[in-house]
Order: structure tokens, then C-alpha cells, then sequence
């Protein structure tokens, strides 16, 4: 029969060995064969060899990779030439000291004692003077005559005869358009006529071949330029219809156009400007002044329309009477209106030019309402304020000056200019400059003392009321067989330029010289005193 060893028995004989006890001691007095208490022991280490090494040391591939063989190369250069160069100074002179001369030290002091005084006297002179006063040094090239840039001209517009009733510069300054129309006597309403713009500063401007061209069922008697937009332009046409373009559409250029409905003018509409709103001054509206008496503010609308938004009437009997006017004829009522123009200072003030020869000084802001009983969807007003001696004929022009509130000129068809004040009915001066009529006044941008006039003999002249207040200073042919000149305007960005319309369907701009572009010392003192002095 087998026996079990118990598990004390088998560690006992495992520790047969020498051993350190805890003890220190003998073995245990017990004996052999018997437990004895738990003890500690130290053992031998038994090491194992891992064969797993070995195995995958069996499996082990070796492998190797070389990337591809470098290239490499040498060069050299090598210039052709070469040279080499010295500078060398001339050799340095000593400065040689001139001797000093010998004087009569006597004799000269007494003649500078003899004219001490007479020398400080005129020092002083000098030094209180104020001839110099104002004086700039300037060092640009001086234009001393007027010249023709261009001659501008639409052949198919020639060909029928038209004149150009109206010139007006874009706001860059770089293009010019002009109206093609009739302004002698004759029925032109159905006459087909054009508007034409040229860049002056494209390259190839070709002068009888316009940039842009609009073809117009009527002849278009005005034209003005947008105050920001400069491919939108407004013309006025003679069956009374005002109409917008915008000249940089060649295919549709149409923006917006009144129609003829009860709110157009009845005449043909003398001229167009572009007013900001009250309230909104990066828009604009388009004003038309017409010999039926009107004055008509436009808004562009939706679908191609301008919408009447003010108007305004003029009618013999609500005229002021400051000043002796003719009578009127039997039944006449409305005042044909023929020029505005807009003060630079007060934007609801403008002046009117008339049939009657007499300016009118009115307001937007005019509250009368007006006694006429022409069709209107709003109501008209009444915007007269003030009566100026009239012009033996009518008023073709009328211009605010940019540097006074209270001057204005006037053109008319009795030859003459009149300098008004705002603050008189007499004018001021006044000018003959033509046996025939003139046609447009306008004062220079620049120039305070500064007007250009064209006139019926074909001539354009230019006025410095600083050197003469009786004739023009410069006056050159426009044309050479005496064809009325009808219309002009300053470049308010190119100030050196005068774009002139006339008869013979041509446009010239001119270059002016530098003195009508650069303003002299005290000038706008000098306009001040010219209309303070008489309207005392």
C-alpha cells in the first residue's frame, strides 16, 4: 500500500542541505521525522537557457538596398575680358593768395561816409514796400499762347447740317460730348440727330471718329454730364422730353427718359443740370428749364422712367416788380425760360435767363404756389424772387461765379455781358463784346477775375477783369468764315482746357495759357472789392 508524503516532509528533505537557520542553532531538538516550526531559507538559482533566440536566429533574413548611383559634375568659367582702369586727379595747385590791392584807405572811407545815408535811405525804402507781396517763384513751363488741341467732328452729323448746340467735360476730365441740333429758325422736331463723346486720352483718338455715338429721334438741344457717374450724361431734346444715357452701354445706352405726357415740356428744353438731393447727397436728380415757363425737378424711376418729384412755373404776373419791365403781349402768361445756373454757395438758389432779356433770382425752396393753368401731376410753384435789369434781347446764358456768393454774368442777344450782384437789380458792368448775339458765358474755375464768352462771329474770347474790364484779353477764331460759336465749358479737372461748339458741327478744345490758369497774389480780394465797391 502506497503512502502520500506529506508536503512538510518533501521541503524538509529539499533543505537537507547546509542551510543558514533563523535560528542560528542546530537542527531542531525534535528530530527528524517531525514538523518543526515555519524557518527562513536561502536557495540555489537555477538558470534556464530561452531557445527562442535561437529559432528566430534560424529564420533571419539579410537584406540590403542601394539607391541610385549619384551623378555629379564639374564646371568652370571663365570671363572673355577683362580691363582695368585708373582715375587720377589733377595734380593739385597750391592756392595762390592774391596780394591785396592797394587803396586810398582815406578817399574811400569818405565816399562810404558820403553815401551811408542815402544808401540806408533807400533800404528802407525798399523794406517797406509791398510790391513783392504774395510773389511765388514758379518753376513750370509757361504757355504764353491759346492753342487748338483737337478738332472734333461726327461727319454724319455734318452732313446734315446740324450745329452743336452743347459741350460738356465728364467728371475725370477726360472725355467731351457734345449735342447735335438745330438752333436757327425751323420746324427740327422730327430731324434725327446725335450724341457724340470722345477720350482725349486714349491712345489713337481719331477727331472724326467720337468714342461712343447715340442716335436720338430728336435733336438735343442740351447736354450735362452726372457730378460722379462719368458715363452718365442727361440732354434735353427740342420735343421737350428730357432722357439720360449711360455712354459706356454702346448696344442700350437708354437709362431713363420722361416720355410726353402732361408732365413734359410743351417747348424745347433750353438746358439740364444735375442737382444732389436735400437729404441724400450722393443722389441726384436732373433739373430742365424749357421756354414753356417750366422748371422741372426729375428722380430716375424704375423701368426706364424719370418721375416728376417738383416743378416749378413762371408767369408774368407773379414776376417782381423791383425794376421796369416791358409789357407783356396780350394773353401771354408764362415766362419762357432759356439758361440756369446754380450759386456754388447756396444750393437752392439759382438765376434764370429769360425771353424777356431779364434774369430772375429764385429759390427751390419758394413755397407760393404758381397761377397757371398748365397740367401737372404735382403742384407747381412759384420760384421768382427777384427782378434784374433786362438785356435789350433775350438771354441765351447765365453763370454764378465759383469765388462770390453775389456775382453772376449774363449773355445775351444784344451783344452784351452783364456782372450782376446778387444785391442789385442794375448790373454791375457791362460789356459789348459782339455786334451780333452771344450765345454762352461761363467763368473760369481757377480764375476768379476769369470769363470765356462765344459769340456769334465765330470768335471765342477770354476776359482777365485784372488787366481790363472793357475788352477781352485774348480772342481766337473758332471758326473762319464767322459761324456762330454756341456753346463752351472749362475743364473743372484739367484746368488748361476749353471745349467750344458752333455752327459748323465741329468742336475744338483748346489749351489755354498759363495766365488764365494760375491765379494771381490777392485776386479774390480784388473780386470782393469790385462787388463791394458798386453795390455800395
Amino acid at each position: 500500500m502506497a503512502t502520500r508524503a506529506q508536503p512538510w516532509q518533501l521541503c524538509w528533505a529539499r533543505s537537507s542541505g547546509p542551510v543558514a537557520l533563523a535560528t542560528g542553532g542546530a537542527a531542531s531538538a525534535e528530530g527528524p521525522g517531525r514538523p518543526g516550526p515555519l524557518q527562513d531559507e536561502t536557495l540555489g538559482v537555477t538558470s534556464v537557457p530561452s531557445q527562442w533566440r535561437g529559432v528566430q536566429g534560424i529564420r533571419g533574413d539579410t537584406k540590403s538596398c542601394q539607391t541610385a548611383s549619384i551623378v555629379t559634375a564639374e564646371a568652370s568659367t571663365q570671363t572673355r575680358k577683362h580691363a582695368d582702369a585708373e582715375v587720377q586727379t589733377e595734380a593739385p595747385e597750391p592756392v595762390r593768395v592774391q596780394p591785396v590791392s592797394r587803396h586810398d584807405s582815406p578817399r574811400l572811407a569818405a565816399f562810404l561816409q558820403r553815401v551811408e545815408a542815402m544808401v540806408i535811405r533807400e533800404l528802407n525804402k525798399n523794406w517797406q514796400s509791398h510790391a513783392f507781396d504774395g510773389f511765388e517763384v514758379n518753376w513750370t513751363e509757361q504757355q504764353q499762347t491759346v492753342t487748338c488741341l483737337h478738332t472734333l467732328s461726327y461727319p454724319p452729323a455734318q452732313g446734315q447740317g446740324m450745329h452743336v448746340t452743347s459741350v460738356s467735360w465728364n467728371t475725370t476730365g477726360s472725355v467731351v460730348a457734345c449735342a447735335y441740333g438745330r438752333l436757327d429758325d425751323g420746324d427740327w422736331s422730327t430731324l434725327k440727330s446725335f450724341v457724340c463723346a470722345w477720350n482725349l486720352d486714349r491712345r489713337g483718338l481719331s477727331p472724326r471718329q467720337p468714342s461712343a455715338v447715340v442716335e436720338v429721334p430728336s435733336a438735343v438741344m442740351c447736354l450735362a454730364f452726372h457730378p460722379t457717374q462719368p458715363s452718365h450724361i442727361a440732354g434735353g431734346l427740342y420735343s421737350g422730353e428730357v432722357l439720360v444715357w449711360d455712354m459706356s452701354r454702346p448696344e442700350d445706352p437708354l437709362l431713363w427718359r420722361t416720355g410726353l405726357t402732361d408732365d413734359t415740356h410743351r417747348d424745347p428744353v433750353s438746358q439740364v443740370v444735375w442737382l444732389p438731393e436735400p437729404r441724400h447727397s450722393h443722389r441726384f436728380r436732373v433739373l430742365s428749364v424749357a421756354t414753356d415757363g417750366k422748371v422741372l425737378l426729375w428722380q430716375g424711376a424704375g423701368a426706364g422712367q424719370l418721375r416728376l418729384t417738383e416743378g416749378f412755373a413762371l408767369v408774368v404776373q407773379q414776376l417782381p416788380r423791383n425794376t421796369k419791365l416791358k409789357k407783356p403781349h396780350r394773353g401771354e402768361t408764362e415766362v419762357g425760360a432759356t439758361a440756369v445756373a446754380f450759386s456754388s454757395f447756396d444750393p437752392s438758389l439759382f438765376v434764370l435767363g429769360t425771353e424777356g432779356g431779364f434774369p430772375l433770382k429764385c429759390s427751390l425752396a419758394a413755397e407760393e404756389a404758381a397761377l397757371t393753368r398748365m397740367p401737372s401731376s404735382v403742384s407747381l410753384r412759384a420760384p421768382a424772387q427777384f427782378t434784374f435789369s433786362p438785356h435789350g434781347g433775350p438771354v441765351y446764358s447765365v453763370s454764378c461765379s465759383p469765388f462770390h456768393r453775389n456775382l453772376f454774368l449774363s449773355a445775351g442777344t444784344d451783344g452784351h455781358i452783364h456782372l450782376y450782384s446778387m444785391l442789385q437789380a442794375q448790373p454791375l458792368t457791362s460789356l459789348q463784346l459782339s455786334h451780333k448775339y452771344l450765345f454762352a458765358v461761363r467763368w473760369s474755375p481757377v480764375r476768379p477775375l476769369v470769363f470765356a464768352a462765344a459769340s456769334g462771329e465765330g470768335d471765342v474770347q477770354l476776359f482777365d477783369l485784372h488787366k481790363s474790364s472793357q475788352k477781352p484779353t485774348v480772342s481766337v477764331k473758332q471758326t473762319q468764315d464767322e459761324s456762330p460759336v454756341y456753346c463752351l465749358e472749362f475743364n473743372r479737372q484739367q484746368t488748361q482746357l476749353l471745349a467750344a461748339g458752333d455752327a459748323k458741327g465741329t468742336v475744338k478744345v483748346w489749351q489755354l495759357s498759363t495766365e488764365f490758369t494760375e491765379q494771381g497774389p490777392r485776386e479774390t480780394e480784388d473780386l470782393d472789392q469790385l462787388a463791394a465797391e458798386v453795390a455800395t
